[in-house]
Formats: C-alpha cells, structure tokens, sequence
C-alpha cells in the first residue's frame, strides 16, 4: 500500500479461480444486495438495473473490459492503516461491498477500527467507526448512497479506510463486486 501512498499494509488479489469461500460468499451476497442496488441505482437517476446472479453481472463486467475478479485479502501490522478511498476499476461498479474481518480484536491486534465518511451536498462530512468482531462483516456503500434531503434525494458520497493498529497483526477479506480492467 505504500508505494502507492494508500496507506501501510499489505494486499494481494485473489485470481480465478476464487477459493470456494470467497467465491460463494460473494455470490451469496451479490444476489441479496442486486435489488437493492437496483433501487439505488434508480433513486440516483442512474439507468439500468443490476442482474439478479453475480455471473449476469460479471458478464456485463467483462463485456466492458474488466474480467479481471477483485476480493482481496488485507494484512496490517503495528502502525498500519488505510486511507479514505473507494474501489473503483473501470467504468462500472457495483454500488455496495463488503469486508470481513478475519482475526480476533484486542487479541490478535488492538486499533484498526473500520471507518466510513459520508459527504453529503453543502455539509459537512460525518465519519463513522464500526466495530467488526472475528467472522463479522460489513456491507457498505462503494461509492455513493441516496439521502432524503428536504427537497428530494441526494447523492452522499461515501468512502471507507481503517484507523491506525497499535499492535499485533490484522487480516480481512475484502469482497468487491465488480471486475476490475
């Protein structure tokens, strides 16, 4: 991450094929957030909806030039962190991801909360940390979500990241639901 100043850790991308787990996690996910994105999407004004099964979608990824699949695993140690981003590989995106957290708080590390900031239109931004315990996870939005504002929808943008770990070692697995070019 380093390198490419996104903060201090570690991250490889999983190739094809996806381990079981993660394939099916995210298959599993994919076809219980597609509606909701769907909705989303058409509340943002946004044209088209989203296939009801990942592989629909994954098509449609690659038919765009992005087959390339992009769950990841991420390693932190003391001092680690990840700055505020959105995961975006081309030109579609998937409205929501999700991470898991692999190993036990305050036992296996201390700090590394994960954080989300919210900017809505002419305010100021409100950021939000989210306790994760080993085995949990979070489904965020991945870029942007519809907020009722007094006269209408509006588009909040969103961006996630992680606080500095104090100590010891943390792992997640990142599940992104759009291929990457």
């Amino acid at each position: 991450m380093g390198r490419h100043r996104f903060g201090e850790g570690d991250y490889g991308y999983f190739r094809e094929p996806l381990p079981a787990v993660v394939s099916e996690l995210r298959e599993s996910l994919y076809a219980r957030l597609a509606p909701i994105a769907s909705r989303w999407s058409a509340d943002l004004g946004r044209p088209g909806r989203f296939p009801a099964a990942l592989s629909g979608w994954r098509r449609r990824c690659a038919r765009a030039g992005q087959p390339h699949p992009t769950p990841l695993l991420l390693r932190y140690t003391e001092g680690g962190y990840n700055r505020f981003h959105q995961d975006l590989y081309g030109e579609l995106s998937f409205p929501f991801q999700a991470t898991v957290l692999l190993n036990r708080p305050d036992h296996d590390f201390s700090g590394g909360a994960f954080l989300l900031v919210e900017n809505r239109p002419r305010q100021q931004s409100i950021g939000t940390a989210i306790p994760l315990e080993r085995g949990e996870a979070v489904i965020f939005p991945a870029t942007e979500r519809p907020v009722q504002g007094a006269r209408g929808l509006l588009r909040a943008t969103i961006r996630h990241g992680m606080s500095r770990l104090d100590g010891g070692e943390r792992y997640a697995l990142g599940i992104i639901f759009h291929d990457a070019k």
